[in-house]
């Protein structure tokens, strides 16, 4: 366990602090080769998180593809100004509309795509509005802490999800019918949540006169004009993808990779650069950190939150649901949540109680929002941010996830039940 332990810590803190621009999934392969070469993992462990895992990583890819093809043609920064022209200047309006825009884009382009997708356009937006740096930095927390909360109704919506629903053969139409209502009271209680400790730093009005016309951004009225089409389409997709017990990413990777296709042919994207900036580490982070955490697994640490969680279980139905859900949220927070829902998933797999299988989800989706390298969103959220100039600090970012994620977190909780 010891040995599990300190590979694992070690791995994690270059994940977080990217020495000399180590990327992430370089960082987490070499965590996983350590881990071999010390017993700590087996070959025939690495086929096991593989099979763990593939359906997930590819399905975010293909999600990320079909963002950035869908970001180069203005399809968000359409969204985003017309957010911003329904508020007609009013500023809580505003915070409010671009919370609501957070919550639909991370629910069907996956929270990591709204988190590295939307804050840039959103950051420029703010910047033309001549907002000053604590309104800019109370928007950019808000859409930052959406993008997880809000990734709840779709298998899609995140990397813990899908990996979830394959592990408990959950369908996706089953997963969207138990979920449905925790998303719907999760952007709620995040948006009353995130006005009342934001609210001092959001003016009154806002010039929006000084923003561009929302069509003005389109690159291509036609493709514009059929994405609506195609993202209907593939949402359809997914559910009948469902009664046929096709993987998710089948769609998801399918999808992008067909929607790129056809972005191609009309010129407006470039395919190769596409390609080329889709954020394949994640494939790498994903595989290396799961054999890391596979050796805890190994080492005993799963037998510990599995004696846990069957006592729990065995209490009253929303301690059972409630306390499953803030254990994984703690661990999210601390531990990250990509091997924390691993780890979750099987002390979970013996114990009988559907609701805790759906309280862990929602505690890794909002309970890393309490650090800032709780997610993998929230990581590539920060360096996104660093790079356009706005840094974030450790301690400014936890104090606010600590006040403003338990609420929430034990609310949408209280659905499940």
């Amino acid at each position: 366990m010891i040995l599990a332990s300190i590979i694992f810590l070690i791995t994690l803190v270059f994940v977080i602090w990217q020495p000399r621009g180590l990327q992430i999934g370089t960082t987490a392969v070499i965590g996983a080769l350590v881990a071999l070469i010390a017993g700590v993992v087996s070959i025939s462990d690495v086929g096991i998180v593989f099979d763990i895992i593939w359906d997930a990583t590819l399905a975010f890819i293909g999600i990320i593809i079909l963002s950035m093809v869908l970001d180069e043609i203005g399809f968000f920064e359409w969204a985003a100004l017309k957010m911003a022209k329904l508020s007609h200047g009013n500023g809580h309006l505003m915070f409010v509309y671009s919370i609501i825009l957070g919550a639909i884009v991370s629910a069907l382009f996956a929270n990591d795509g709204a988190a590295l997708i939307l804050t840039p356009i959103l950051l420029a937006k703010m910047n033309i509005l001549r907002l000053n740096t604590k309104t800019i930095l109370a928007f950019l927390l808000a859409g930052g802490f959406i993008s997880d909360s809000a990734s709840l109704p779709f298998v899609f919506s995140n990397l813990t999800n899908i990996v979830t629903a394959n592990y408990f053969d959950i369908g996706f139409g089953e997963f969207f019918s138990n979920m449905i209502l925790p998303y719907i009271v999760s952007v709620i209680a995040s948006m009353a949540v995130l006005w009342l400790v934001l609210r001092k730093d959001i003016p009154k009005t806002v010039d929006i006169h000084l923003l561009k016309n929302p069509d003005d951004v389109i690159k291509h009225k036609g493709l514009f004009n059929f994405s609506w089409l195609f993202l209907a389409l593939l949402l359809s997709g997914y559910f009948i993808g469902d009664a046929y017990d096709i993987p998710v990413s089948v769609f998801a990777l399918g999808g992008g990779i067909l929607f790129l296709l056809i972005a191609s042919i009309t010129k407006t994207v470039k395919p190769k650069r596409i390609i080329k900036e889709a954020p394949w580490q994640v494939v790498w982070f994903s595989l290396g950190l799961y054999i890391v955490v596979y050796g805890l697994k190994n080492a005993g640490l799963t037998d510990y939150i599995t004696e846990i969680l069957v006592y729990l279980n065995s209490q009253s139905e929303v301690v059972a649901v409630v306390g499953t859900g803030f254990l994984a949220a703690f661990l999210s927070a601390f531990m990250n949540n990509m091997p924390t829902i691993m780890v979750m998933d099987i002390a979970l797999v013996d114990i009988a109680n559907e609701a805790m299988i759906y309280a862990n989800i929602v505690g890794c989706n909002l309970g890393p929002k309490m650090t800032p390298f709780g997610s993998l969103a929230t990581l590539l959220w920060l360096h996104s941010l660093e790079k356009k100039g706005v840094k974030i600090g450790f301690w400014q970012y936890s104090k606010f996830g600590l006040i403003v994620t338990p609420p929430i977190l034990l609310v949408v909780l209280l659905t499940l039940v």
